[in-house]
């Protein structure tokens, strides 16, 4: 037995593949099979290890900003400042708390990757049936699956009786696969593999016998697990942005300490005075309070995600989908409902009737052109529909109950709509034989007695059930069949992007035989109809695309299902407007295998917007060539095959009701699967990243005041305006309160009506450098213009530094108003926007008041009382900010520069 052998076991016949797998129909002996499974190894896939506690801890601290604030501590404790080290630890250690709480509460609701293979699983070795684990199954065994199973290996398929397979967590189709025995002509891609039963698909309906292929890692479920954790995580923007930010901020710090460092030198100072005034600068630099300030607006997000149903499982998570540019969606459980529904049904007479209704449930109403009608044609169809069935679906305790193949269940829902109740009909219909579903024959039928009468009902593929039709059913009676009209009709339904049955009836005139019966043992049918089923959009997805688009992002949809059917959704939702923007698997860079990928693809996709019958490993190649064109791609998906795409893409967003792998994998998930929930957090992630913006904003433009200010006072021969301590109170209590408050910041309205962000644009774009600049040098002015006054006139300067502290606590308190938008006045900002604001300016302001009279503070940042006149006096002095940047505004909007 060859691995090439296992890889065309499709290819081959059953005996062909038993001699291959040196097996027999009598199973492998146990002697054969412990040496298969210390070959081979178990039949397991993967686990991805829980994310501990500490390793939680360690990745908060894995940031350079905190590199620099540790940097900052051990340099204080050695030149003996403790008390500036402790205050860093301080910020180190509640930045840390924070951040780790807030993650590992979110690991710990997200749902952590768990076995897809049966757990036990009947086979046949040394001529025995026996139940054995799962994981120690091997190539060449023998297996039996029935209906409810999950199939445990990949399977060759020997034997089936009516199978019928839920493939969705392979190919993100909810439709039953129907399998067979026959060998495949030609190679094909896992979704058409008829005779392959794929590890971790779950049987409808139906019994098989089958030969063990590929176990474990080799099974198609195991190639998209290896992809999954060969794939290289992608850092979220936000962490790369703050990187690039910290990276400047070190270089800029250091930089301008060594340049003052020289002068100060050169000016005459002692060497351990030199160092002390570089530590000085360095603290007035850095921005200590921004990583607690991140953590907190990120936090706050998180929970505001939270409430509209998004939980995010990495804090750097919630910017992301604020930043994207590109949303890859798929189709089956996000745009649409995953649940088939019967939606139009057409008369054999060409009477057409829309149906009601969502789901699973048989709630809803049939309407013809004048509306509700009674019709005996349309009674005929629903009872064959329940006849010729083997799903079940009832309502208990206000509840609707399924089980069986979606198709099947769609049927009984559409006959309780037509006023019919499955039960009662089948109460009154003795099942004396039937012809089971084959994908050979493509149809199904069952034989049963009515009131003394023999009937068969007959449901199936419209080519093959109108063929056998020789008369066409009408309200008046029977008449001829017009099989050119019904074809048409077929197509017509087949456009719109419906997947069409023909309903045919007969009345046998006697039972040859209730076993065996084939298709010569029906009578000449009469036709009913067809059947349109499609699987609805969700109600509320139709505005949350149009929402995307408006915000500026490109949604394109990606799915195993066939090109016509997903066009047709896409269409609904403006994804697409002609063919000629959907690809295939097959279309893309001239594929012959579905691993290869050509560089000319990349041409192709640019102007695709829906892309069918793709494999997982395609859809992965697909993201990736988008991200290359330079875009921040958002993915979506619930099932396996999504799996490696989420894991490439900038931000995976997984469903709530979808596979363990997908959410293991997702930085997102959606706890509602809905598309609209998605576009919630998108919007939520620009007011997140709004909120970073604006803290950054806040701390950077003061602490450019101070570094200024510290320059230009020991340029000018002044003593250092402020201390080190008194510099950290600054930017880690006073600011600190006001920045954390700011990040409870409510989104702006219009947020998603700009344009994202180029997704290489950095914190600092232009608007915020300008406004840095020009709200720093105001600051820096009036300071300079205060501690020149002070030390002119005579002043201590303890006693001037005092007064300079409060008069930037104060300056601060007005500007933290400035920062709560970037373009509108302050005074036109609803103060009911932020209310936790106003109580943290209050806070700050207090608790400096509070310092000035605290023997313990005062002893720390060298503090007096002030008067109320000097107080007033102040007060009057730092309102200059305010007005200064009001007045840059309204410059801005006159000019229209922030158009």
């Amino acid at each position: 037995m060859s691995e090439q052998q296992q890889l065309t076991s499709h290819l081959h016949t059953v005996e062909e593949t038993l001699k291959d797998m040196d097996s027999s129909l009598e199973g492998l002996s146990g002697e054969k099979a412990a040496q298969r499974l210390e070959k081979y190894g178990p039949n397991k896939l993967p686990g991805k290890k829980l994310v501990s506690l500490w390793s939680i801890i360690f990745s908060q601290i894995k940031n350079p900003l905190i590199f620099i604030l540790i940097a900052a501590a051990v340099i204080s404790i050695v030149i003996g400042e403790i008390d500036d080290a402790a205050f860093i630890i301080f910020v180190i250690l509640l930045n840390t708390g924070l951040g780790a709480s807030q993650e590992w509460k979110a690991e710990k609701s997200a749902q952590l990757l768990e076995a897809y293979l049966q757990k036990q699983v009947r086979v046949r070795r040394d001529g025995q049936e026996k139940n054995i684990e799962a994981q120690d199954l091997v190539p060449g065994d023998i297996v039996f699956i029935e209906s409810g199973d999950h199939v445990p290996a990949d399977i060759r398929l020997v034997k089936v009786s009516s199978l019928k397979l839920d493939e969705a967590l392979l190919t993100g189709e909810s439709v039953s696969v129907t399998k067979d025995t026959g060998a495949m002509e030609e190679d094909c891609p896992p979704s058409e593999c008829r005779n392959i039963a794929f590890a971790g698909s779950t049987v409808n309906s139906g019994r098989a016998l089958g030969i063990v292929v590929k176990t474990g890692m080799d099974t198609e479920i195991g190639k998209i697990a290896k992809a999954v954790y060969g794939t290289e995580e992608v850092k979220p923007p936000l962490l790369v942005r703050m990187d690039r930010f910290a990276r400047q901020v070190g270089y800029i710090v250091l930089g301008v300490a060594v340049l003052v460092a020289v002068v100060a030198r050169a000016q005459g100072f002692e060497y351990i005075d030199v160092f002390l005034i570089a530590v000085a600068l360095a603290v007035a630099a850095i921005p200590e309070g921004l990583p607690i300030a991140l953590t907190v607006a990120l936090s706050i997000s998180t929970n505001r995600m939270a409430k509209r149903k998004v939980i995010v499982r990495k804090l750097a998570a919630v910017e992301s989908l604020g930043s994207c540019t590109l949303i890859a969606s798929d189709k089956t459980g996000t745009l649409t409902l995953n649940k088939q529904t019967v939606r139009a049904v057409l008369t054999g007479e060409g009477k057409r009737f829309e149906v009601t209704g969502e789901g699973y449930a048989g709630e809803g109403d049939i309407k013809g052109e004048e509306g509700r009608k009674e019709s005996k044609v349309i009674y005929d169809i629903a009872q064959a529909c329940i006849l010729d069935n083997e799903a079940s679906l009832e309502q208990k305790e206000g509840e609707w109950e399924h089980r069986g193949d979606p198709v099947e269940i769609a049927l009984l829902a559409f006959s309780y709509k037509a006023g019919l109740s499955p039960a009662e009909v089948r109460r009154k219909a003795e099942i004396i034989g039937e012809i089971p579903f084959e994908s050979e024959n493509k149809f199904s039928a069952k034989f049963f007695k009515k009131d003394g009468r023999i009937n068969v009902a007959v449901k199936g593929a419209a080519e093959v059930v109108v063929p056998l039709c020789k008369k066409t059913k009408t309200e008046g009676g029977s008449t001829g069949i017009d099989p050119e009209a019904i074809e048409q009709q077929v197509r017509s339904l087949s456009s719109e992007g419906y997947r069409v049955i023909a309903v045919a009836e007969g009345f046998p005139q006697e039972m040859i035989s209730a076993e065996n019966l084939g298709k010569d043992d029906l009578p000449p049918l009469e036709f009913l109809g067809l059947i349109g089923f499609l699987d609805p959009l969700r109600p509320d997805v139709k505005e949350a695309v149009k929402k995307s688009q408006e915000a500026g992002i490109k949604v394109i949809m990606i799915t195993g299902d066939h090109p016509q059917t997903a066009f047709s959704i896409a269409k609904k939702l403006d994804i697409a407007k002609d063919m000629g923007q959907v690809l295939t698997g097959n279309d893309i860079g001239g594929m012959s295998k579905e691993e290869e990928f050509y560089p000319e693809a990349a041409e192709k996709l640019k102007g695709a917007t829906v892309f069918a019958r793709v494999s997982p490993l395609q859809k992965l190649k697909i993201v990736e060539v988008f991200k290359e064109e330079g875009n921040s791609v958002a993915v979506t998906g619930d099932g396996v095959n999504d799996a490696p795409a989420l894991k490439a893409a900038n931000i995976g967003v997984a469903m709530g009701s979808g596979t363990d792998i997908t959410k293991d994998t997702a930085s997102i998930i959606v706890t509602d699967d809905s598309f609209s929930s998605i576009v919630a957090g998108v919007e939520e992630g620009r007011f997140a990243y709004d909120n970073v913006r604006k803290v950054t904003y806040l701390l950077i433009s003061t602490g450019t005041a101070l570094v200024v200010l510290f320059i230009t006072a020991l340029l000018a021969g002044l003593p250092i305006a402020l201390l080190a301590v008194q510099l950290l109170w600054l930017n880690l209590v006073t600011n600190g309160i006001q920045d954390v408050a700011l990040a409870f910041e409510g989104g702006e309205p219009g947020a998603m009506r700009r344009k994202p962000r180029d997704p290489k644009e950095g914190i600092f774009n232009r608007l915020m450098v300008e406004q840095t600049l020009v709200s720093g040098l105001v600051m820096a002015a009036v300071s300079i213009v205060l501690w020149f006054y002070l030390i002119g006139t005579g002043w201590e300067v303890a006693q001037a530094r005092n007064l300079l502290l409060l008069q930037v606590v104060l300056m601060q308190n007005f500007h933290v108003f400035n920062c709560r938008s970037e373009r509108e006045s302050a005074f036109n900002v609803p103060i009911s926007r932020n209310y936790i604001l106003i109580f943290g300016v209050i806070a700050a302001q207090g608790i400096h008041i509070a310092s000035l009279y605290l023997p313990f503070m005062q002893g720390l940042l060298r503090t007096q009382p002030v008067s109320i006149a000097q107080w007033g006096a102040l007060f009057g002095l730092a309102s200059i900010i305010l007005a200064a940047m009001e007045i840059y505004k309204l410059v801005k909007r006159k000019t229209g520069a922030f158009a």
